[in-house]
């Protein structure tokens, strides 16, 4: 029979052991600058923040406001199941998930953690959708519940976090509502009608009266949750533990690529591949691509699902969807780079296969290119039809666009890591590391290619031939001049120089 020991000693004894080699008051410090950070953000932008959350008069529309709180849910839901959401720091997933104290306590504060970052989330949604739908005088009961709302949303993916069959479910369902939430909006924009506002709305004490009803509701599951915690098991808190490690250290270190390599090994390892062959008449590393990308049906059902966005955007100023088809269109293309981010790093298949750099690169161009064609072109379709757009086909740039997505996430892809030994920069506002900056850049920068695009939708002039001549004929020579700077026939190494 195992005998438990108690947790907190143990904690206190690692913490004074972790703590032994910082400065005195290092945690203050780090939470005075954080504070006040989000103050002087707070006081610059007040006026901004109260347009979005808070405008003087309800403008939303029922069927907008649906499909918010159905896309706020889902999402929120989809990132609750990726953290875990039960986890715990790698020294203690490593010297206490096994040792003999209580399970229960050992996992409480994650608990705690998650369920006051749910419950802050889904105010915030709930305020924006509140501030823009319902009374003003009603709000502070609707933002209340739906605070709990995001915690009773907590309880329901710690559930599943024990149960593979009911996570499978619940994955499912926050899928579909973020999909009807995007159906719904889709559909709001291209009607052209503006959604009756929500009436009849109950009052202020009946608003309460749901509110406590609900706390009441969510107090008793979370008794329940904490009663059958140390349940949860052992391999499931250990995955969200490296899953929020590879969080941590990728913003610490300012080094993205941990977490996307991280994703991409999650992906495959729970994958189960049959051997196929690519197709005969395409170049062995577009079909090798090619294979990738067949086999990642989920995120180009992501993808597809996203095209809708630029349409969504609309509504603003010109410029915002103008940027969002060609950066939509890197993202697609983006869906098969990592194989170019493999052989930038190990060249060993290029070497086998005879290939230098540049015939290397052309063939892994082709996929990307056309992700960034299909997606650009479901885009500006949607656009052209909701009636968004100025005269003109514009459908026909999305060509252009999709060699232009596909040299800017290939240019990405080769970036390799985040170089921290660059010279910093003295501004008013502190010192900058150039080393993110320019990892940042790498990739976007190269969408300069579609620079008549975005400006012939900014002005909003009818498409005209001089356009449409003068963007292919950039996408093509950028793209040539890019292999040429980048690449060498002799030389086999993908890495960028």
């Amino acid at each position: 029979m195992t005998v438990l020991v108690p947790l907190r000693p143990v904690r206190r004894w690692i913490h004074q052991r972790q703590a032994s080699h910082r400065e005195r008051g290092a945690t203050l410090g780090n939470l005075y600058v954080a504070v006040l950070f989000v103050a002087v953000v707070g006081a610059m932008l007040h006026r901004q923040l109260a347009t979005i959350f808070w405008p003087p008069v309800p403008d939303l529309g029922a069927l907008p406001a649906l499909a918010l709180a159905l896309l706020g849910a889902g999402f929120l839901l989809l990132a609750l199941r990726a953290i875990g959401p039960v986890t715990l720091g790698r020294p203690a997933a490593y010297f206490l998930l096994t040792a003999p104290v209580s399970r229960r306590r050992l996992l409480l504060p994650s608990l705690r953690l998650a369920a006051a970052g749910a419950a802050v989330v889904a105010a915030l949604v709930t305020t924006a959708i509140a501030g823009h739908a319902a009374p003003h005088d009603l709000a502070p009961a609707i933002i209340g519940g739906g605070a709990l709302l995001g915690i009773g949303l907590l309880l329901v993916a710690v559930v599943a976090q024990r149960s593979r069959g009911w996570a499978t479910v619940l994955d499912r369902l926050a899928t579909a509502a973020v999909a009807g939430g995007l159906a719904l909006l889709v559909a709001d924009t291209i009607g052209g009608v503006d959604s009756p506002p929500l009436r009849g709305w109950p009052s202020r004490s009946a608003l309460l009266t749901v509110t406590a009803t609900l706390a009441v509701v969510v107090a008793a599951g979370s008794a329940l949750v904490v009663r059958k915690l140390a349940l949860t098991p052992a391999d499931r808190v250990l995955d969200a533990a490296k899953l929020t490690g590879t969080l941590f250290d990728s913003a610490f270190g300012v080094e993205p690529s941990f977490l996307t390599d991280m994703v991409e090994r999650r992906y495959w390892a729970g994958r189960r591949l049959r051997s196929a062959r690519p197709p005969a008449r395409l170049p062995v590393l577009t079909g090798q691509d090619f294979l990738m990308a067949r086999r990642r049906l989920p995120r180009l059902l992501w993808l597809l699902a996203a095209t809708p966005i630029p349409l969504l955007l609309a509504g603003g100023p010109a410029w915002v969807p103008a940027v969002a088809v060609p950066l939509g269109a890197m993202v697609a293309a983006g869906t098969t780079t990592g194989t170019v981010n493999t052989d930038a790093g190990n060249p060993v298949l290029a070497r086998l296969l005879g290939l230098g750099s540049r015939r290397a690169l052309v063939q892994r161009l082709w996929i990307p290119g056309a992700l960034a064609f299909l997606w650009s072109l479901a885009a500006l379709l949607l656009l052209e039809v909701a009636g968004k757009l100025p005269p003109g086909p514009w459908w026909l740039l999305s060509l252009p666009l999709g060699v232009a997505g596909g040299v800017a996430a290939v240019r990405r892809a080769r970036s390799g890591f985040v170089r921290n030994d660059l010279l910093p920069l003295d501004t008013p506002m502190g010192t900058v590391s150039t080393g993110p900056l320019v990892y940042a850049f790498a990739g976007p920068d190269a969408l300069i290619l579609a620079v008549p695009t975005v400006v012939g939708l900014i002005v909003g002039d009818p498409l005209s031939l001089t356009l449409i001549v003068f963007q292919f004929a950039l996408a093509l020579i950028g793209t040539r001049g890019y292999l040429v700077a980048t690449t060498d026939p002799d030389r086999v190494e993908l890495s960028s120089r």
